[in-house]
């Protein structure tokens, strides 16, 4: 049912990848990626972890292998989507789980649970994720004026959603910036021009530490439904 790999030699040839930030909507969406999960399961892969954990009173740099080396164990296990396991909320991300490298202090068991703990917090985000993208989604054959006022709507439920996740904590607005990204490509937008869509429509509006205000959110909506669609009806009304 699932893969195993030899670490060592697999870390190294995939680092690249998994390094990036960059993880595209259809290798993330759970409508696409199927994840089998069980109580065996769970224990498969929190003894596999155990295996691998060093022991307390190493330096950082075997700390990090231990990271790199967890992570190319669960995407080989489960697929890419699994790669940001540990993108935590103290840096930009939505699992709340995992702590850096002061998690990788502790008894091995410990620290697997800590790993699985994360890695199905991380699944839960996008699974939730997916459901907002198919409430929000504009529905087909809207016109013009409708479809700006949809995205609009979403801008505003998705960066609230990401706020309430992250507590707006360092680096918060990397998570939305990737949800509406996803979020455009989820709609049929090409990559690139999500990006920059999105890009253009916070224009580093968004700081650390900083809730912003409802009318900071409104605005970003209504910068990327009118830079999407050339329509600000909504607004006008």
């Amino acid at each position: 049912m699932f893969c195993h790999v030899r670490l060592r030699g697999y870390t190294t040839s995939i680092h690249r990848e998994l390094r990036a930030w960059a993880l595209p909507w259809p290798a993330a969406d759970p409508r696409q990626n199927a994840f089998e999960w069980d109580d065996d399961e769970r224990a498969r892969l929190t003894a596999l972890v155990a295996s691998m954990t060093p022991p307390a009173d190493v330096d950082g740099t075997e700390n990090y292998r231990f990271t790199r080396e967890v992570t190319a164990l669960l995407v080989s296990r489960y697929g890419r989507w699994a790669c940001r396991w540990n993108w935590t909320i103290y840096n930009g991300g939505p699992v709340a789980t995992w702590y850096y490298h002061a998690h990788s202090a502790g008894e091995a068991q410990e620290i697997a649970a800590r790993v699985v703990a994360s890695l199905l917090e991380w699944r839960d985000w996008l699974e939730d994720t997916a459901e907002r993208f198919e409430d929000l989604a504009p529905p087909p054959g809207s016109d013009t004026e409708d479809r700006s006022w949809h995205l609009e709507r979403a801008v505003t439920r998705l960066v609230t959603a990401v706020v309430d996740r992250t507590h707006a904590e360092s680096g918060w607005y990397a998570l939305c910036d990737t949800t509406l990204t996803w979020f455009l490509s989820s709609t049929g937008l090409g990559p690139e021009e999500a990006t920059e869509a999105v890009e253009a429509a916070i224009g580093g509006r968004f700081k650390s530490w900083v809730e912003p205000a409802p009318t900071l959110v409104d605005a970003v909506g209504e910068a990327l439904a009118i830079g999407l669609t050339g329509c600000g009806f909504y607004r006008e009304q």
